[in-house]
Order: structure tokens, then sequence, then C-alpha cells
């Protein structure tokens, strides 16, 4: 699944007119370039949310239906923008029921080798698998040493989200050394895998809710992991300065 229904406001007044998904990086939107990758890592059907300007993207989509080997889906919320859980919670109906669902972000570039991600999520069992990296950020997520998600924290604000009491007690307290407590923090990629286990937890949600806030809450109930990738080369294209430098991450 890509998520490409965001409003794109960090790339205004480019968004004004065009989606972020299809913002060109280079000689090719980003949707596109999300969408050869995924191709190439061996995905057989992709689905894509849309919202803002959603009838450039279904163009877009309807183009690349005719030219890569793919089933493209479309999840429409252009009535109502449902934020990342949402989303996923609403295209259920287009996944194939036993299989695993790879997210990615539309305006996501990495060198990370997706089918290996995607083989390596599903082997290990987990209901999530999230792609994380050591990146500078205000926002963190928790693990454990063996790498399972026990929580997120914000080190600006000291605001801390955990199931975990033990976690959950140091809210509000800035400058907190996570690594004397046995916890690396690390940056979420924008890249993730579900397992079909999962989505059952889904349905006492609300229509409209965050992934991160799902996996957060039901953490300490099915098993959510990163995975570290060193020297993993990512680039976040959210922001106009980001622009330039997409061009030359793409090379």
């Amino acid at each position: 699944m890509i998520f490409a229904a965001g409003k794109g406001t960090r790339l205004k007044p480019l968004t004004d007119v065009i989606p972020k998904a299809l913002v060109p990086v280079g000689d090719k939107p980003l949707l596109q370039i999300v969408t050869e990758r995924l191709v190439d890592a061996g995905a057989g059907n992709i689905v894509v949310n849309v919202h803002h300007h959603a009838g450039q993207i279904k163009n877009m989509l309807w183009m690349m239906a005719k030219a890569y080997p793919v089933d493209i889906r479309i999840s429409d919320e252009s009535m109502e923008l449902l934020e990342t859980g949402g989303g996923i919670k609403k295209a259920r109906p287009l996944f194939n029921a036993d299989e695993p669902v790879l997210i990615h972000n539309c305006d996501i570039l990495s060198d990370l080798d997706l089918r290996a991600f995607y083989n390596d999520s599903v082997q290990s069992g987990a209901a999530a698998t999230l792609v994380v990296s050591e990146r500078k950020t205000q926002r963190y997520l928790l693990f454990s040493s063996d790498m399972r998600l026990v929580g997120w924290t914000n080190i600006q604000t000291g605001e801390v989200k955990s199931p975990y009491p033990e976690i959950a007690r140091h809210n509000g307290r800035t400058g907190m050394d996570w690594a004397s407590e046995g916890l690396g923090m690390y940056a979420f990629s924008g890249i993730h895998c579900l397992s079909p286990e999962a989505f059952p937890l889904m349905d006492a949600w609300p229509d409209r809710f965050p992934i991160m806030d799902f996996y957060l809450r039901h953490c300490a109930d099915v098993e959510v992991r990163g995975t570290l990738k060193p020297g993993l080369k990512l680039l976040d294209v959210g922001k106009l300065d980001t622009l330039a430098a997409a061009e030359s991450f793409l090379g």
C-alpha cells in the first residue's frame, strides 16, 4: 500500500495545484518512483489511497496500470482524510486477505531492499515490522534490546506514550536517558509491514486514527518489531528544500 492521500502542506505552494504524490523528482513524480520500487521488489497488487487532488492521482494510476505488470487498486478517501491507521483499515478489503501488507509513504525515498524486508517480516511472524533508522529527530520510537516496540517519546517536550507503566511513568520528563533503561531510540522511516493477524484489532478503532497510535496501544498485546538497517540511505521528501536533495539522492 502506498500512502498518497496527504495534503502535502509542507510542500506548498506546489501542492496547491498538484498532490504531493505527483510532485516531480527529476523526470518522475514521487508516486511513480515508489511504484517502480515496489514492482521491482515483486509486488503484484498495489493499493493507493487518495484524497487531496484525488482526480489527478487517479489519472496517473490509470496510466501506470497500463504500463506496469501490477494490479493497482484505489482506496478513495475523497470525502474524508482518514489518517494512516484509518486509511489502512478502509483499504483492508482491497488487500490479499492472507498476505502481509508492505506499507510505504509516497514521499519516502530509500535504498532499502524492499523484497528482503518483506520476506524477513513474513518469516519473523511479527504482527508488524517497522523499518527504523538512527537519524536525528525530536520524536523517537523506543525498543527493547530485542527490538520489540515498547513506546514513543518526544525528546523536546518529554512526552512519552507506552502501554508499559514502567516506561509511561517518565511522561513529561525531558532529558531522559533511555539507554540507562536498556532501551534503544530510533526514528520511524515510513516503511512498515503489517500482518493479517493485526487487522481484527482495528475493528474496535474509529474510522480515523494514526497507525502509530495503533502500534503503541497494542505493542504489549502482539509483537511489533523494529528492524534497523545499518547504513540505510533514506530521505523524507516532505519540504521544498529537500527536492534538490532528492534528485541527487536518486543519482
